[in-house]
């Protein structure tokens, strides 16, 4: 068995989004193959490398992570009375496999260990990953710790610390939350002062932070006390020791295999990583694309595990004398469950491509700046930089959104046994859930994503994906994208157009989401790849009208929720 091989749809995608001036820019050229033996030699052996990679991923989670995955997540982990903590056994061995393989670095360069690949395999990785135990996702996933040191850090610290990350010797963390810092982390206390001899120190508290007990923290904290917002916050790297304190593992709902561990930090001694006063203006909101993909994938992963659970389930499950899948009701949960699993791997690997084309790209531009090329090269980046603001979270509220909703999807087809721990779709439910929350919550994503949409973005990627000139063969997508710009227009001519664009964000979004997947709906078909003419179907006929009455709805201008908000939802009364 293989996670990989047994779901064509991963590898049709990564053909049609056809990866080669991804490669192209990752390779600079293909001039590492003088250097590295193993580096590709031109697009179509990279391209090669990327399958063979995707597909050992699949088969370590097929075969040896995903049967324990119920076992890891009863058993889950343990904090020892020393302040470290045990993991299960399978997140152990999943840490030992994926760092023997090299796939704890998929995106670091080779010279420090790493195979060098795009962020659209590491997202291939991560949606296989998720469907096998969702919680290692939250681990894997966690590469961008070392991208963030080889991004940011200086040489030594590089070479000190990735090589280690990419073995799987040392696993890493983002600490970033605190216990009144959650999406607001411009409000971060945890402080960062220089001693006499010029050691940085960190002292505070963090919370929610995942994977806390590993030997690598990359730490958001206060050095500019002047400073009480985001001027004053800078990324410390702090090693592992006596120094910093897992006071609790928190007693979540899901994703048991993840430790997720509140800290303490006395004195810790830490290091800068970069520039003072940069840490979440410039390198956290840096790694957004990436940690946007990370969950995207991770919801992509759980809604496929689910869909496939649901599926086996209806075609084995007799009632009445027939299979239940037989039932028009199931056949429409299902079928549902499917195009949607679709429309966010769609969404979720384009948008993956295109932050590897701004990332390519960038680097491109500072390695010709000033040659007569340059700048057909910077116009070409800040578009696909532009897409990416508006496509990561758009992809990240899709993905997570869909994998809850095929979670519930399956306990329903499942009936009782699925509300029984006998089946592993209540675990799917219970996984699916933080994916909505972490990385930025769903109204956060939306509140990313809606700046793109109301400025007329939407067309632009719909243009990029299909070639101008796309709407006279496609009517009923001309039709909801003029619908999404009389909404627009009717939001921004309001009296109250702020609290009414808040008001309507989703509803815009969902529209402008489901015109770019119908937009790759119709380029796979055109591709000939297998199911997708019968996905864009049911798109434009079941997903169309629903986001269409969304547009009706904002168009109505009704603001109760506001305006009305003590009438429509009135306070608890206290307690006597």
């Amino acid at each position: 068995m293989n996670f990989y091989r047994d779901n064509k749809d991963i590898e049709n995608l990564i053909d049609a989004l056809d990866l080669t001036e991804v490669a192209e820019l990752r390779e600079e050229g293909f001039r590492f193959a003088k250097e590295y033996a193993f580096a590709p030699k031109d697009a179509a052996d990279a391209i090669d490398n990327y399958k063979r990679a995707i597909d050992l991923c699949g088969d370590i989670m097929a075969n040896r992570i995903a049967p324990l995955a119920e076992e890891t997540d009863k058993v889950g982990n343990t904090l020892n009375e020393d302040g470290s903590v045990t993991r299960a056994p399978g997140m152990k061995l999943a840490i030992e496999l994926f760092g023997g393989t090299g796939l704890m670095g998929v995106t670091i360069p080779y010279y420090l260990g790493g195979l060098n690949m795009p962020c659209t395999v590491l997202t291939a990785c991560n949606d296989i990953v998720s469907r096998g135990d969702a919680g290692l996702m939250n681990l894997f996933g966690l590469q961008g710790i070392a991208e963030t040191i080889n991004s940011f850090g200086d040489e030594e610290m590089k070479k000190q610390y990735v090589p280690k990350l990419v073995t799987g010797e040392w696993t890493g963390a983002m600490v970033l939350t605190e216990p009144d810092a959650g999406s607001d982390l411009q409000s971060v206390k945890t402080t960062a002062h220089q001693d006499a001899d010029g050691t940085w120190r960190v002292n505070g508290v963090k919370r929610f932070i995942t994977n806390g007990c590993g030997e690598v923290l990359i730490v958001l904290a206060r050095t500019e006390p002047e400073f009480t917002d985001g001027r004053g916050l800078s990324c410390l790297l702090v090693e592992k020791g006596p120094w910093v304190k897992v006071r609790r593992l928190e007693n979540k709902l899901g994703i048991h295999g993840s430790p997720t561990c509140e800290m303490v930090f006395t004195d810790a001694p830490a290091k800068l990583i970069g520039l003072r006063k940069r840490g979440l203006i410039t390198y956290v909101m840096a790694l957004m694309n990436g940690a946007r993909m990370g969950i995207a994938a991770q919801g992509t992963g759980i809604g496929e595990a689910a869909y496939r659970a649901a599926r086996e389930y209806a075609a084995s499950r007799k009632q009445f004398g027939v299979t239940i899948d037989n039932f028009p009701a199931l056949r429409d949960i299902l079928s549902t469950m499917s195009v949607e699993v679709q429309a966010a791997r769609a969404l979720t690997y384009y948008s993956a491509k295109c932050v590897d084309l701004e990332e390519g790209l960038t680097r491109k531009f500072e390695s010709i700046k000033g040659s007569p090329e340059a700048q057909a090269v910077r116009t070409r980046m800040k578009k696909y930089a532009a897409f990416n603001k508006m496509l990561t979270p758009m992809a990240k509220y899709y993905g997570s959104e869909m994998s809850m909703r095929n979670a519930m999807s399956a306990i329903s087809v499942l009936g009782g046994s699925g509300y029984m721990k006998d089946y592993p779709v209540e675990r799917y439910l219970r996984d699916s859930r933080i994916a909505t929350i972490y990385e930025g919550t769903s109204q956060l994503q939306v509140v990313a994503a809606i700046a793109g949409v109301t400025g007329g973005l939407v067309k632009t990627v719909v243009d990029d994906i299909l070639g101008e000139g796309w709407a006279s063969a496609h009517p009923r997508m001309a039709a909801l994208l003029a619908s999404l710009d009389d909404a627009v227009a009717y939001v921004k001519g309001r009296e109250d157009a702020k609290t009414y664009h808040d008001l309507s964000a989703r509803r815009l979004v969902d529209a402008g989401i489901a015109l770019v997947v119908a937009a790759l709906f119709v380029k796979l078909s055109e591709k000939g790849v297998a199911g997708k003419e019968a996905a864009l179907w049911f798109w434009l006929n079941v997903e169309f009208p629903r986001v269409k009455a969304g547009l009706e709805v904002v168009k109505g201008g009704y603001a109760a929720q506001v305006a009305d908000f003590e009438t429509l939802a009135p306070a608890v009364p206290e307690a006597d």
